[in-house]
């Protein structure tokens, strides 16, 4: 589904990553579509122990990390601050303390094709906590996510094992979502969905400088699975040059799976790359196909620099059309662009300085980083209705669009 696509998955160690900054990098570009964000809401969180690239014995450091998130791009800006803070408590147990506001600002091709620009401020609350036994990490949690119109609720649950002397690592998650949909001026409006996440994953050191791993994660909804404010287009009747709107209709059901490998190599000169292959697949008929390289490089003690790039393709659901024949021509109708068929590249940079046994009171190691990354995605059958110029329907441009994300952060440990 569509801002999956647009996710970017990490090898950096848990511990030099803050949440929030994951956080930002997969869900950020999606906040806009209900749906979509609650399924994104409920793969983050079983993220939160990250992917099979875990240090499954390791409890994460005491720290508090601060992000600062922007979006903008495609008529969309979305920004807001992430705070994030872990403590230990004793040596087997550390819990965990999110805040994350998502500012939006809207004025995107969905919406003014039917409606006029917008602001809203979303807002996510999360509290986790890590339990250490042995080679084992479990780790349980709760997310609440708030806006005016939609409420999505999140809990969580993975263990992670080591074996055969930490050379292989099995991580086993589940996450549960219960999302409450309404909708502006209709006090009327209530609608609900249901969310499972399942994931098992594994990760293997093959040499000393190369560590490989394997994801597979099924997601199944239930519910009111669409936004109450989309519309879809049909020819209208009695005019061949127009075309008028009716609201969208989607299943109640939908299954995904996705399954993803990825390797880390370490080169001799302080570098690593890495590459991942994620192949995603759902009931509503929509393949996608992803593909990322990444590069980083320490150039001493304290500065890092990272770039990646990376490739994404899928094709349309079963019952997209970006112009209909007539009104209710099948039993379910989207338009959403993001059930179309599309393709995009990303392009990531960044630095990361790090400080060391600082001489702050009671602070162990400073970082400071700034990620960037630019997109483009070209819509192979969306078309763009507020394109300026005279059309007939079914022949206005085809819609693409370029987006730039910032990320900065700093991160302290105590």
């Amino acid at each position: 589904m569509a801002r999956q696509i647009h996710t970017c998955t990490t090898f950096t160690r848990p511990g030099n990553l803050p949440v929030g900054l994951k956080a930002a990098r997969e869900v950020v570009v999606g906040v806009t579509d209900r749906s979509r964000f609650a399924r994104l809401l409920l793969l983050f969180v079983v993220g939160m122990v990250p992917h099979s690239f875990v240090q499954a014995a390791t409890l994460p450091v005491d720290s508090v990390d601060v992000l600062y998130h922007r979006y903008d791009g495609g008529g969309m800006v979305i920004d807001g601050p992430v705070v994030l803070a872990r403590k230990s408590v004793g040596s087997q147990v550390s819990v965990t303390g999110q805040y994350y506001v998502d500012a939006v600002s809207a004025a995107s091709v969905d919406v003014l094709a039917t409606a006029s620009a917008y602001t809203e401020e979303r807002t996510e609350y999360t509290v986790g906590v890590d339990y250490l036994y042995d080679r084992s990490i479990m780790s349980l949690g709760y997310t609440n996510s708030s806006e005016n119109d939609f409420e999505a609720n999140t809990v969580y649950f993975t263990v992670s094992q080591e074996f055969f002397g930490g050379m292989s690592t099995i991580t086993l998650g589940y996450a549960e979502g219960w999302d409450d949909v309404g909708r502006i001026g209709n006090d009327s409006f209530s609608e609900d969905a249901d969310r499972r996440n399942y994931q098992i994953g594994i990760s293997q050191v093959l040499t000393r400088n190369t560590l490989v791993g394997l994801d597979l994660e099924v997601v199944t909804d239930e519910g009111y699975l669409q936004n109450p404010y989309r519309q879809n287009r049909y020819l209208d009747p009695d005019d061949a040059t127009s075309f008028l709107y009716q609201p969208e209709r989607y299943p109640e059901t939908r299954t995904s799976t996705s399954v993803a490998a990825r390797a880390i190599y370490h080169l001799p000169y302080r570098a690593s790359i890495r590459g991942e292959y994620r192949y995603f697949s759902d009931t509503w008929g929509i393949d996608a196909h992803t593909v990322e390289l990444g590069y980083v490089h320490a150039l001493n003690e304290r500065w890092t620099l990272e770039g990646s790039v990376r490739y994404y393709s899928q094709g349309e659901a079963d019952f997209y059309s970006d112009l209909f024949p007539y009104e209710n021509s099948q039993t379910h109708l989207a338009r959403d662009k993001e059930m179309s068929s599309l393709s995009g590249t990303t392009v990531g940079t960044g630095a990361v300085y790090e400080w060391k046994q600082t001489s702050l009171p009671g602070i162990k190691r400073v970082q400071f980083s700034l990620l960037l990354d630019w997109l483009n995605f070209d819509y192979d059958n969306f078309r763009d209705v507020t394109a300026s110029g005279t059309y007939l329907p079914g022949e206005e441009p085809l819609y693409s669009f370029d987006a730039l994300v910032t990320r900065a952060s700093v991160i302290l440990e105590y």
